[in-house]
């Protein structure tokens, strides 16, 4: 397997681009982050092009303090669309792959009108993926998007050609489970697959979820893109944890 350094947690004490150079060093094969717009598009353009490490992608911002997103915001589509294209432009000045539209906490069907809206407006400004990415009620209670099932129903009612599912394992694990089931049924959908360990968001190498068996499954599904590894933990796990999956 190949996977994706999420500098949204790895190395997140580092500036972004010294981050870049950290997860080439450590020997991942691509890098992700959340809300990269301190750092000039410049800056993480250049670290990228020395390290010849992808981009696969970049968040909406969250939105004021307290805050988790906007796109499911009614009444807030002004602010949500802004928050997009400022996304579009800097994966356009970076060639992130793909822009993660956070949907915000909401619910109910006025919710609902607004991220589909928000959704189609992202797709047609843009040729990039956009992803959406269902949060787990422990760590997020009152995110808009909450299941697998919820997505897949809102990208099959869309029909865009460019929205896909963000599988995050962890989420799925804390909130469904059978997560091998989950990608078999859902990978028509998925644009990326994120990991860490359940329930301790730590290096996916213990507690309830196997990761050798999903790797393995994944394998057998013809999966071959970098797996996020947007997980906690101390810098000095982080190059062991690859490290020993390695040998």
């Amino acid at each position: 397997m190949k996977f994706s350094a999420n500098l949204g947690f790895l190395w997140n004490s580092l500036a972004l681009p010294d981050a870049i150079h950290r997860a080439h060093e450590a020997g991942f094969e691509a890098v992700e982050c959340h809300w990269p717009y301190a750092v000039p598009a410049e800056e993480t353009r250049a670290a990228l092009a020395t390290t010849g490490l992808p981009l696969l992608g970049l968040n909406t911002i969250r939105g004021a303090p307290g805050e988790n997103g906007l796109a499911a915001l009614p009444g807030r589509e002004g602010e949500a669309r802004a928050a997009i294209t400022q996304a579009i432009q800097y994966a356009d000045a970076t060639d992130a792959s793909a822009i993660h539209v956070m949907a915000g906490f909401a619910e109910g069907p006025g919710a609902q009108r607004a991220f589909e809206e928000n959704l189609r407006f992202a797709c047609d400004q843009t040729g990039r993926t956009i992803l959406i990415e269902p949060l787990n009620r422990h760590d997020a209670p009152g995110y808009f998007l909450r299941t697998t099932d919820q997505a897949r129903g809102i990208i099959e009612d869309l029909a865009l050609p460019n929205l896909r599912l963000m599988f995050d394992c962890y989420h799925v694990g804390r909130t469904e489970g059978d997560i091998t089931t989950r990608l078999t049924e859902l990978l028509p959908i998925i644009g990326h697959i994120q990991i860490a360990a359940v329930p301790d968001r730590g290096t996916p190498d213990h507690g309830e979820v196997n990761y050798t068996a999903i790797y393995a499954h994944l394998e057998t599904l013809g999966w071959a893109a970098p797996l996020g590894a947007e997980f906690k933990a101390p810098d000095a796990a982080i190059g062991a944890w690859l490290g020993n999956l390695r040998r």
